[in-house]
């Protein structure tokens, strides 16, 4: 049997998932934008919940996601929340295993003042504004509203299975229906592991879940023992959706990990994380990022030496001195260390200076200590909230109170302030596994952005790995050099996925090749793309402008006619004439103008000032009612009996000006963003396109030149004067895309000549009119050779057969550009913007005539 993520692929296949549509319920409601990824985990479930398939688990439903750390899976239980209200859950119940969390969770549910909080300032939910509510038991909830008891699962199972006065109680789950969260869900399973339920807490889990045919059980974690025959027995049926770190970190949702050792001692080891602090700090604040970076030292076991490492290092900040700064210049091996310094000589910080800046950061009310519970509850704003500007936190010391349920962007480096290790025959000790674990929530990205457009929640510099900025897209582990420990760690680390071996990685170079750095093309050309902009509703002056089409409402009127039916014949005569349902046609204008601004009223996304940012031309409810663009035009259809249609009250209009409203207001947001591309505009080719390096892993196809792939597609580049760089370390469909073009082109350069076909390694994005980003893989430019003054500038393409249906949005993209097909002019000469759909092996016949065919429009 297939694990439930697997069946529903097998079911409804990868495409078909991507195009369920995340209702505006949930969207909208959020107050953080939806990642990929978290959007696919919305729709496995839409599509579990509400489809019948061959698989899909019995009720009462139980699934787990397991996704990884750092994915936002608080924002996955904040949408399924919204997405469960809207079908009929009122009653919710949130549980995880340390109080810590709990206080955490708490704050990111109900308290709108914290940075974290995962609902926009107002929920609204069918038109009407629904608030989320903490409550103690179940008989204090009410049915309006989203109602959630927070709890630890050992507290749980004390209230059940010892019942006092106000605590919850197995009845209290029979009667109504509830939606468990379970967080850190890894918890649960001692029972099953153990090979006996009874009287653990995972049996009062499932005896709560089966109380009610209509509960739910969601269950959220990073970390499922695939491993465990009994585990994998229980969740088999139930993983809706596996995102796990090593997906995260290839998706670039991550911080890269890079494991610094030297024979420093202790001292020698903090000053040299605290000299890469400030590098950071100076960087970002150089490139107008706002950054405060902060350090974890950690110590081993016992809080007591936590406490010893917290006086030591403020008696070294105390004492911290140029020479000593001095001397991890003059002695580090490190390169980023020796690029650090550069850093401060060209920006004219002294060494002296950098010693007083480290001191004024680290002062001892900037350091905290998170290690027994009280101080951790004490502390935990201030651990939770490290990343806002008014926190003043660089430096946390701690043991093991951080290794699960903390949550911290800005962490950029962990000093292990210990040496010795536990483990055995070449394996990890359970000692370094925690540390692994402490690795995986602090590579958790920091997100900033230099230029509009840029995804500010993925790293941009894999492909660049000489730029400066790479630093802000690293977590740096500083320990002592001991190579028996470090083989440990990283095979701990490789096996969470947050890190790939330096060993498996290698450096290619892509050097422009001199004939193209001396071409026209590269000297005076020019490459257009465009930018990602705030959606301009300027120019909506009517609902059809946003593509407002189904205006046309049917309304049926309430009535109390109606006849009693035996199974085998009619029991009473046909219906009269007067209850024949008819429909009557009512335009809005006919409708008594207070009634509508009652209706406007009661649905804040009619509220004015939401309302005119999408229609910013309207100057008053009464211009939206009456105005022929907007209401003023529509009708709605009543249907009813005869009798029934000449009694139309003013509550009938309103309810059916709800429903009106409701399904306009629902096409709106379907056809509006938040962004979208702006016009194509010109940058010179030569401040583009420039020599880079990139890494790969050494055993994939990017780690193959185009010379050394297989025979199918070998081409030696170096001999090929049209391919702009050295060669093409891309992926095996990049490469058959090549070889085609290779094979195609003397009869190409019959027509054409300034034929350049250049690599996009993350220079050029193009945004779509819902301002999504691409990277189209190569750009091909060419000029008529009856016509040499018009270039033409290709977006090409190649995408694996696997990846067609998923990016669809894409082809879609290019489509566009290339039915366009906008001509520029730039001085004397034109250029025309165009691109073709996307090549694939498979399709290389149809990709060709489509190639050919673009030259001739």
């Amino acid at each position: 049997m297939a694990f439930l993520y697997d069946t529903l692929l097998q079911e409804f296949g990868k495409r078909a998932i991507s195009q369920v549509t995340v209702p505006t319920h949930l969207s909208d409601n959020l107050k953080f934008g939806q990642r990929p990824y978290q959007q696919e985990a919305f729709q496995r479930f839409i599509l579990c919940h509400s489809e019948n398939f061959a698989g899909k688990p019995n009720k009462p439903l139980h699934l787990l996601y397991n996704m990884a750390t750092g994915s936002g899976k608080t924002l996955v239980m904040a949408g399924l929340m919204l997405q469960l209200y809207e079908k009929g859950y009122r009653n919710f119940l949130f549980f995880v295993n340390s109080n810590n969390i709990i206080q955490k969770t708490k704050d990111n549910f109900l308290n709108p003042q914290t940075s974290k909080y995962l609902f926009n300032d107002k929920v609204v939910i069918n038109g009407k504004e629904v608030f989320l509510k903490q409550i103690d038991n179940f008989d204090e909830a009410d049915y309006e509203n989203i109602n959630i008891k927070f709890t630890t699962i050992q507290q749980l199972h004390i209230d059940l299975n010892n019942t006092k006065e106000n605590s919850i109680t197995y009845e209290d789950f029979t009667d109504k229906k509830i939606v468990m969260i379970a967080d850190e869900a890894h918890h649960l399973s001692s029972g099953t592991k153990a090979g006996n339920l009874f009287g653990s807490w995972e049996e009062t889990v499932l005896k709560i879940l089966h109380q009610n045919f209509d509960n739910i059980l969601l269950e959220f974690t990073a970390t499922l023992d695939y491993e465990s025959r009994e585990i994998i027995n229980k969740y088999k049926d139930k993983v809706i959706y596996k995102y796990d770190l090593s997906q995260f970190r290839t998706d670039k949702f991550s911080k890269e990990i890079n494991l610094v050792r030297s024979l420093y001692d202790e001292k020698e080891r903090i000053i040299q994380a605290l000299i890469l602090n400030l590098y950071r700090q100076e960087l970002a604040t150089t490139n107008n990022i706002n950054l405060k970076p902060v350090i974890l030292f950690k110590a081993k076991k016992t809080i007591k030496e936590s406490e010893q490492n917290k006086d030591n290092f403020h008696k070294l900040i105390d004492d911290l001195s140029e020479q000593m700064i001095e001397k991890i210049r003059k002695t580090s091996t490190v390169p980023i260390v020796h690029k650090a310094f550069q850093f401060f000589e060209t920006k004219n910080i002294s060494l002296n200076e950098v010693a007083q800046r480290i001191h004024i950061n680290f002062r001892e009310e900037n350091c905290l200590s998170a290690n027994n519970d009280s101080e951790a509850e004490k502390n935990q704003i201030l651990l939770n909230t490290l990343e806002d500007e008014n926190n003043p936190i660089r430096a946390v010391f701690a043991v093991q109170k951080l290794n699960e349920g903390w949550d911290v962007l800005n962490l950029f480096d962990i000093v292990r302030l210990y040496e010795d290790r536990d483990g055995k025959d070449g394996n990890p000790g359970k000692t370094t596994l925690s540390e692994a674990q402490l690795i995986g929530r602090g590579a958790r990205y920091f997100p900033f952005a230099l230029e509009q457009g840029d995804d500010k929640f993925v790293r941009k510099y894999d492909d660049d790995v000489s730029n400066d900025l790479k630093i802000l897209e690293e977590l740096y582990y500083h320990t002592k050099e001991d190579s028996r420990y470090i083989s440990e760690l990283k095979k701990a680390l490789v096996e969470t996925g947050i890190y790939e071996d330096d060993v498996n990685l290698e450096t290619k170079k892509l050097t422009l090749k001199p004939i193209f750095k001396n071409s026209e093309l590269y000297k005076k050309g020019y490459v257009f793309s465009n930018k990602k902009l705030p959606k301009n509703f300027d120019k909506v002056k009517s609902f059809m402008d946003l593509g407002v089409t189904k205006t046309n409402y049917r309304h049926q009127l309430s009535s109390g006619g109606g006849r009693v039916s035996n199974a085998f014949f009619e029991l009473e005569s046909p219906v009269s004439f007067d209850e024949v349902i008819k429909p009557q046609d009512i335009q809005l204008k006919d409708i008594p103008k207070h009634v509508i601004g009652y209706a406007l009223s009661r649905n804040p996304f009619y509220y004015f000032d939401n309302l005119s940012r999408y229609f910013p031309n309207i100057r008053s409810h009464s211009d939206f009612i009456e105005d022929k663009n907007y209401l003023g035009n529509l009708e709605i259809t009543f249907l009813g009996s005869y009798n029934r249609l000449r009694e139309i009250s003013h509550f009938d209009y309103l309810q059916a000006l709800n429903g009106l409203l409701q399904s306009i207001e629902v096409e709106i947001k379907n056809n509006s963003t938040d962004y979208e591309g702006s016009e194509y505009y010109p940058q010179p080719i030569h401040q583009v396109f420039r020599d880079k390096e990139i890494r790969v892993n050494k055993y994939s196809e990017r780690a193959k030149s185009q010379s050394e792939t297989s025979d199918r597609f070998r081409v030696n580049l170096d001999k090929e004067d049209w391919f702009s760089f050295n060669d093409n370390f891309g992926t095996i469909e990049e490469k058959a895309f090549v070889s085609l073009f290779s094979r195609r082109f003397e009869g190409f350069s019959h027509k054409f000549e300034n034929i350049h076909l250049i690599r996009n390694e993350r220079e050029i994005k193009i945004f779509d009119k819902y301002g999504r980003a691409f990277e189209p893989d190569f750009l091909l430019f060419c000029s008529e050779r009856a016509n040499t003054q018009l270039t033409f500038q290709v977006f090409i393409e190649p995408k694996g057969a696997h990846l067609i249906g998923y990016d669809k949005w894409k082809e879609d993209f290019l489509k566009v550009i290339g039915n366009e097909q906008k001509s520029i002019k730039m001085y004397t000469d034109t250029y025309k913007i165009t691109a073709v759909p996307f090549y694939n092996y498979g399709n290389e016949n149809e990709f060709k005539k489509v190639l050919e065919s673009t030259f001739e429009k």
